[in-house]
């Protein structure tokens, strides 16, 4: 029985950190174990311009730990008005890692998102000749879509002939939640990568709603069947290269969670690499973790993994309960707060 593992130090591909005092607090917990992270631009306001972007990721590296060596990825938040020009300074200055496209009113801060797919091909063009990174959340919000349908219709509707039309442009579907998911990204032969969240792999909606309403279980997009689940775990447990970490952390204020109107999002970054380790050895591929977490990742991205490691044990401890957040926003609540997790990350 393996109780002790060492991997490349691993890069989360899909991150919100926020802003401002929830940033400061929520920052340490990813750059202890990370290398980088694509941290995601539905701020308010959003990350929409170079300008914004060098702004985000300078607040990000003064809010470091000191001594760290963690690097922020920044991306640009898409709209209908997305200037190609910008984006692509931002991109060759080293501003901008990707950029990344909500569908307008899919989730959290994304009313300014896109609503109309022929004004942003003009982008889409610049970075497929740029090489540059298209990040997607795969939603179709249109009226009359059922929720567990979404990213289905959007794969029909939207990134088939989105890939057919710009057929370099390398695409992440991010927070994959689905097996028709799966199979999709599987068919693109590399033009589009995914990033699977640890909790789209351990949860069903019936742990969400079966047994009473559980919010801190509500994400977008929702976790789905049992089906999907088993089909998301085999494929990050593949080692296929277009599957890899994305934990989709995303802190919350207590009360935006528990509100009659309550927001989607689960803040795992304290558990996050710890819950990838125990899906790994449930499915019997800890062999394949590395590949998962630290090299599938830099590979779609076009870049270098990182050169040094991290090691885990299986040595019990409990995760926080929850995560205080100074200045005026509440605590936010942490994924298994409270539990006993069987990994932990003894160097790194």
């Amino acid at each position: 029985m393996t109780t002790r593992i060492t991997i490349k130090r691993p890069d989360d591909w899909h991150l919100h950190l926020r802003d401002n005092d929830m940033m400061r607090a929520a920052l340490p917990y990813t750059a202890r174990v990370f290398g980088r992270a694509i941290c995601m631009p539905n701020l308010l306001p959003p990350v929409r311009t170079t300008a914004d972007g060098k702004a985000y990721r300078e607040r990000i590296l003064a809010a470091l730990p000191k001594g760290s060596k963690f690097k922020p990825l920044i991306t640009c938040y898409l709209t209908d008005d997305t200037d190609p020009d910008d984006v692509e300074r931002g991109f060759r200055d080293g501003v901008f890692t990707a950029v990344k496209m909500y569908p307008a009113n899919a989730t959290t801060n994304s009313a300014a998102g896109v609503t109309d797919y022929k004004k942003i091909e003009r982008v889409l063009a610049r970075m497929e000749k740029l090489g540059m990174r298209f990040l997607i959340h795969c939603e179709e919000v249109a009226s009359g879509v059922d929720v567990f349908d979404r990213e289905a219709v959007f794969i029909e509707q939207r990134l088939i002939p989105m890939t057919k039309r710009f057929p370099g442009l390398k695409i992440v579907h991010e927070h994959l939640s689905s097996k028709i998911g799966v199979d999709y990204v599987r068919s693109t032969g590399g033009q589009v990568g995914a990033s699977i969240t640890p909790y789209h792999m351990e949860l069903t909606r019936t742990d969400w709603i079966g047994g009473g309403l559980r919010p801190y279980m509500f994400v977008m997009p929702v976790i789905k069947t049992e089906v999907d689940r088993l089909a998301l775990r085999e494929a990050a447990t593949s080692g296929d290269a277009c599957f890899f970490l994305g934990t989709d952390s995303a802190p919350h204020p207590v009360s935006r969670k528990l509100a009659q109107v309550g927001i989607p999002g689960i803040f795992a970054a304290p558990v996050a690499i710890e819950s990838y380790v125990k899906i790994f050895e449930e499915e019997g591929k800890l062999d394949k973790l590395e590949a998962f977490a630290s090299l599938n990742g830099p590979k779609h991205y076009g870049l270098h993994p990182n050169a040094d490691t991290i090691t885990l044990e299986k040595k019990p401890w409990v995760a926080p309960v929850a995560m205080k957040v100074e200045g005026p926003e509440e605590i936010a609540l942490c994924h298994k707060g409270g539990e006993t997790i069987e990994w932990q990350v003894v160097d790194c």
